[in-house]
């Protein structure tokens, strides 16, 4: 489909598919030009970003130049951009020099819902707010009426809100059933708080809006999945157990041992201290140097051989950043491998909280290469690791000097990619693309060609509405709308500062949401020895054990809804909106839909024995737990630990396999 112009008598449209996406009126001007003078200040992932544009001139004037249109001030005055519509696509050119600051006002109608953005974690539905793009640290609490997040704000403005995530995207849907993606890596903001007008801000003078359009929800899904890229199936192994995650040195076999003795269906050991402990102020961190560390793990790979045998697998973990105290550090120095500090040819430190890390240049193909090979490669893959976390990726700072000339500010979003991206290289290398699984938090995008598998980054241990449990749901719904099958959370949560520690309530409850989950990872946190674990009561354990089991069991139909991501695009965890298109539908975030079949309702409140569930449709919805088929409509439904309110549908194929579940 093509996206076309019309010069109207007072201004300028477009149109798609028979829907006009923008109009441009000398009264309300589409298109505004300045010149842009950014501040950003980092600290240690967190951002504090502010413009003070100059010379703002709203464009209200219009000319065709052969199929281009320029736009002017007024008719009598010269052109500041030219529009080029391109197949989909609406190509914009700032034409005065300076002119890096372009404002963009699409067409919205009364009652019309947007959603997208990519991974956000306090909204589904974007309607009313206004989301600047740019991958950083989620905050801790990022609800400013909380102390938490006060706290946190008074150190190192690290308290974020609403907006704030690791994998942003300037991408939205809408209920008009289009889409529109900016083609830029450039700070962005996608901005729905006028109800007449969608806005778009960025801080470059070209780029792109690519709009696609369809005649259902599903389908445009499928198209935007199509454009960013689609991820491989998962193997066998990622979702026919629990993923344990323990950080004890050498205890944590004996601590698995124990944990599969009480019943637990484990698929893999995630051991992100294999290459050794930092401990700070902030918790138990990693010795940021990407090799074993024997003294942690003595016999390793004897270790590992072992599990293997018994059909586990051995996880790790990793980040593109190398401790200035590392052997790395000093091998990735000699290489010329790292980016520099502007003034000079000395690398660029970066402070992660205690201690001070290089960053790897992926600008530099040479760079990428090494890390993928030297690092992920030997170091790892060839070592007998299954998979990892590649974690970061948000904290490229924008006063540092590139290997290719670029300008940070462009290249900060488009960082988590080229992580990306080393990884999937490492893994194809060793002809193991849709075996070996890593997992992100940090995106952007494009991040969907290389990235298997996002995880929700890291919540804050409690029920609050904005860092807790419940944004797992939201993470999920929305990253899935653009393109990303699979997401998963750490099951218990990340995040323990002051004094905020893990309920027993929230870990049955997360161990209930991770076996409806693709997949199911279990973490100990940022301070594991404050905090409850899976491991730590027999109850608990029981728990963990019970949940693990549901989702093994349920390893066919994820096997499915799996290779269905990579036929239609559809993620696995689904909006209820995606196959129930209805306005009372379109901001619910606190359940989904397990591909078109299931719908889970998790509990994601304390301290709570039942919940409100919607059941979408016109057919009844069976019960997992009790066999009870339940009209479709809004009912109040018993949640007991070991049974969250989850439906199915008796017409399904998988009826038999749900029914073994039955309590």
């Amino acid at each position: 489909m093509a996206l076309t112009f019309s010069i109207q008598e007072h201004g300028f449209a477009c149109h798609l598919a028979g829907r006009e996406v923008l109009c441009s009126t000398p009264q309300r001007p589409a298109f505004s030009v300045a010149s842009g003078q950014p501040e950003v200040r980092m600290v240690r992932g967190n951002f504090e970003i502010s413009d003070a544009p100059t010379g703002r001139v709203a464009l209200g004037a219009a000319r065709m130049d052969g199929d281009d249109l320029l736009v002017s001030e007024a008719l009598d005055s010269p052109p500041l951009l030219r529009l080029s519509a391109k197949g989909d696509s609406l190509r914009v050119h700032a034409l005065a020099a300076g002119h890096d600051r372009v404002w963009i006002e699409l067409t919205a109608q009364p009652g019309e819902h947007v959603w997208g953005g990519g991974e956000q974690m306090s909204y589904l539905d974007l309607s009313g707010r206004r989301f600047p793009i740019w991958t950083s640290e989620p905050g801790v609490g990022r609800d400013k009426s909380t102390e938490l997040t006060r706290l946190m704000d008074d150190q190192g403005m690290a308290g974020g809100d609403y907006w704030w995530t690791n994998y942003p995207q300037p991408t939205f849907l809408s209920s008009r059933l289009y889409a529109c993606h900016l083609s830029s890596s450039a700070y962005s903001v996608l901005d729905f708080t006028d109800p007449a007008r969608h806005g778009i801000e960025v801080w470059e003078g070209s780029f792109a809006l690519e709009f696609f359009a369809a005649d259902d929800i599903a389908a445009l899904v499928g198209a935007l999945s199509t454009r960013f890229g689609r991820q491989p199936a998962l193997p066998d192994w990622a979702i026919g157990g629990a993923i344990v995650g323990l950080k004890e040195g050498d205890a944590s076999f004996a601590r698995l041992d124990a944990i599969i003795a009480a019943g637990a269906e484990v698929s893999a050991l995630w051991c992100e201290d294999w290459i050794g402990i930092r401990q700070t102020t902030f918790g138990r961190r990693l010795f940021w140097d990407w090799s074993w560390n024997e003294a942690r793990y003595p016999d390793l790979p004897g270790r590992i051989a072992a599990l293997k045998e018994r059909s586990i697998r051995f996880l790790g973990y990793v980040n593109p950043y190398l401790a200035n105290d590392g052997v790395q550090y000093q091998e990735a120095l000699a290489g010329g491998h790292l980016a520099l500090r502007q003034e000079s040819d000395e690398p660029y430190l970066v402070d992660f909280g205690e201690f001070d890390c290089g960053v790897v240049d992926f600008t530099n193909p040479a760079s990428l290469d090494w890390f993928a090979e030297r690092v992920i490669g030997r170091e790892m893959l060839d070592f007998g690791l299954s998979g990892w976390m590649a974690d970061f990726g948000e904290y490229l700072p924008v006063d540092l000097r590139l290997h290719d000339g670029s300008d940070p500010m462009l290249l900060h979003n488009r960082w988590p990619v080229l992580w990306a991206e080393a990884n999937a290289r490492a893994i194809a290398s060793r002809g193991k693309t849709g075996e070996a699984v890593f997992f992100m938090r940090a995106g952007f995008s494009g991040v969907q060609a290389f990235c298997p598998l996002l995880w929700a980054g890291d919540q804050s241990v409690d029920f609050t509405r904005h860092d807790g449990i419940n944004t797992v749901l939201t993470a999920a719904l929305s990253a899935g709308l653009v393109g990303n099958a699979y997401s998963h959370s750490d099951v218990g949560g990340y995040t323990s500062l002051h004094g905020n520690v893990r309920t027993p309530d929230l870990i049955k409850r997360w161990c209930e949401l991770g076996a409806f989950s693709p997949v199911m990872r279990s973490h100990e946190g940022n301070r594991p020895d404050d905090n409850l674990q899976i491991d730590s009561s027999d109850d608990l354990l029981a728990s963990f054990a019970a949940m693990s089991r549901v989702h093994a069991a349920l390893a066919p139909y994820v096997r499915h809804l799996s290779d269905e991501a990579v036929a239609t695009g559809l993620p696995v965890q689904r909006p209820l909106f995606l196959h129930y298109f209805e306005e009372a539908l379109f901001a619910v975030q606190d359940q989904y839909l397990y591909g078109a079949d299931m719908l889970v309702a998790p509990v994601v409140e304390a301290d709570a024995a039942a919940r409100s569930v919607i059941l979408p449709g016109d057919m009844p919805w069976r019960h997992l737990w009790s066999g009870e088929d339940f009209a479709p409509g809004t009912h109040i439904v018993d949640a007991p630990y070991g049974q969250p309110p989850v439906f199915y549908l008796p017409s399904s194929a998988f009826t038999p396999l749900f029914a073994t579940l039955k309590a």
